[in-house]
Parts: structure tokens; sequence; C-alpha cells
């Protein structure tokens, strides 16, 4: 029987289901300091984790080549049923997890899937070990450590920075052709104009009005928005090639046939990704905004860039770690820092059993389809 069309089907739906579950590493912090509301947040994470897929399409070989060959000794014949039971497995839990709140990782379920299904199909001796822990084991089970270590030491300078920006704006001001900064008692300083600084800049309202300016305004919340599309452009560019990656399971050289085909299959991927986020994402982004700890603009921006630095080097290292473990450790660390009391351990005992019966539940899930797939063969 040929599988083909149900392994496209379920890329899809994988995708679908990663971006229920994942949009919300990014935009959670958003909406738990306040910024803006879970609808608006949603939509910025869907937009640029779909920019962050597409991009991935031309920059993340390494991570596709780790994800459709680095795990499978070569010149072994792939079943039909592989794939489809790899798919199978890592969807189902992660779209389990997103109704039920739970932020998971779909790089743990595609390896626990991988692992599972490749256990039946192969044995032991068909599996790359070097490669599961080396480039799957390590990276996640460092990742948490990394996150919480990189908050520790960005939180108290991102704070710092703060205090001097607080109550300050960059004001663009198009009818002076000026970029002016306000700060908080109203004054104003002209750093650049067109045509020299001859002509004062008027109409600037103090206290940085945002209501009142013509141009653009750029703020503390401006820089927190920024930093939570870069870690959507991130994780799109981290989660994309894995997904991606399952339809070149088997192929002799674990590469595209045709640039088509490739843009083809990213873009399917990051439109899956993005209908994801929009239609389910609220659930899982809800507990890391008002169920891990409080925070404001200061450690939002923290936490999204610690998160967006590690996804972003990991990706073009071709180290595929887990944005989930990233961003839930990153809003953690920011908790820590300002005392045990403010962490709700529940919420994260919560997450971390989830986190360890990833790998498990989904390899069984994914032996489960193959047995089934196997006998329709």
């Amino acid at each position: 029987m040929d599988f083909s069309l149900l392994t496209l089907g379920l890329i899809v739906a994988l995708a679908f289901a990663n971006g229920t579950n994942d949009v919300s590493k990014a935009i959670a912090t958003l909406v738990g300091s306040g910024v803006t509301s879970y609808r608006t947040a949603i939509g910025w994470g869907m937009v640029w984790t779909m920019v962050g897929a597409g991009i991935a399409a031309f920059v993340a070989t390494a991570m596709v080549k780790t994800f459709s060959s680095g795990f499978i000794e070569p010149n072994l014949v792939i079943p039909a049923a592989f794939p489809p039971s790899i798919l199978s497995g890592a969807f189902l839990w992660v779209l389990f997890a997103s109704t039920t709140g739970l932020p998971v990782s779909t790089t743990h379920a595609l390896t626990g899937s991988l692992v599972g299904a490749g256990l039946l199909a192969f044995g032991s001796d068909g599996l790359i070990w070097a490669t599961v822990l080396k480039k799957i084991a390590l990276p996640l089970l460092l990742s948490p450590f990394l996150a919480l270590g990189l908050s520790f030491f960005v939180h108290p300078r991102i704070k710092s920075m703060a205090k001097c920006w607080e109550g300050v704006c960059v004001c663009v001001v198009p009818n002076h052709r000026a970029l002016v900064t306000v700060d908080a008692h109203g004054y104003t300083r002209t750093w650049f104009q067109a045509g020299g600084t001859g002509i004062p800049v008027t109409a600037v309202p103090s206290q940085c009005d945002r209501t009142g300016l013509s141009g653009l305004t750029v703020g503390l919340d401006s820089i927190h928005w920024l930093s939570s599309g870069v870690t959507s452009l991130a994780r799109g560019m981290n989660d994309a090639p894995k997904i991606a990656a399952m339809l070149l399971l088997g192929t002799a050289a674990a590469s595209w046939s045709s640039q088509t085909l490739q843009i083809v299959a990213f873009a399917g991927v990051a439109m899956a990704m993005g209908i994801g986020s929009y239609w389910g994402g609220r659930r899982v982004t809800e507990v890391l905004a008002e169920k891990v700890t409080q925070m404001n603009h200061t450690e939002g921006l923290s936490a999204n860039l610690t998160t967006s630095s590690l996804v972003l080097l990991s990706g073009t290292l071709g180290l595929p770690v887990s944005t989930t473990h990233v961003s839930s450790s990153a809003i953690i660390g920011i908790g820590l820092l300002k005392g045990t009391q403010t962490v709700r351990w529940l919420t994260v005992r919560d997450m971390v059993l989830a986190w360890l019966v990833t790998i498990p539940a989904a390899a069984c899930l994914a032996c489960l389809t193959y047995l089934l797939l196997s006998r329709a063969i």
C-alpha cells in the first residue's frame, strides 16, 4: 500500500499541532506583562513563525539532514509504514498536550517517534545512537540549564538598561524630518535632523504621549514586541525543517529532488503552523503567560532575548534544541530571580512531567501506529 498521501497529510497535521502548542513560547511574555491581548499576540506570533519557517527552507539544511538521515544507518530499506508512523506518534502527542494546556516539545515528540518506530522497523542496530545522544539528547538535556543560566546573566543587565530607558521614547517626527528623544520629564533632544539642526523641532508632546505624534515612536514596549517577533521567527526556523525532513526519509542522499519541491514543502509546513497557531494557540499561551510567574516589560523582554538567542544559535549549528524547554526555563529563571515564592511550582511540576513523558509517549504511539500500518500493507 502506498502511504505517500497519508505521509503528506500527517506532515501538515503535525505542523498544525506544532502551531497550537509552540506559538505560545514567543508571545506569552507579551500577554503576561500586559502589553497586548491574546488575539493580537497570537496573530503577531503566527506571522513571524510563518516567516521563520519560510526562511528555514534556504538556511536549515543541517537540521533537515539530521532528521531525515541522521538517525538511521545508511543503505537500510525504509518500510512504507515508517514515515507515517513517526508523524502519527508526534502529532497525536503534541495535539493531546495542546488540548490540555501543556507546553511540550515537538522535537522531543519527533525524536521519541523516530526511536520507537525505528526499533520496531530496524532493531537497535539500525539506529545511529551517536546522533541520538550527541545531537538530540545532549542539547535537549542542556538547553533548560543554559536558558536558566543565560536568563540569570541577561536579566540584570536588561533591567539596568530599562531603568535608563524608563519614561523615554525615541520619536520620528516626519514634518521636521527629525529623530528626537523625549525623557520622563518632557525634555526633548534632537538626535538627527535632515538638512541640519537649525529648524526647531516642535509639537513633540511631553511624557511621550504617543497619541499626539504623527510619526513612529519606539519605547520599551516596542522593543518587547520586536523581541517577541524575533523569538517567533527563530522558533519557525527551528521547527519547520524537522517536520519537512520527514518527506526525505528513505531517500538516498537526504536531499530535495528539486528546489520547487523544497519550497512547496516548507510553504505547506509554514501555512499549517500559522493556521494551528491562530486556531489553537491560546490554551498553552495562558499557562505560560499567567500560571508560571508574573512578568513586567523588562522581565518579558529578558526571557524573549534568552530564548531567541539560544534557538537561533542552535538552529544555525544544526542542534535541535527544544524551544519549549528554552522558553519555559527562561520564564522560570525570571521568576527565580525575584524569589522562589513568585514561581507557581505546581505548574512547573506539570510542565516537567510532560517533558519527561513526551519521548516515551510519542514512541509508544509511533510503535502502535507502525504495527497497525504494517498489517495494512
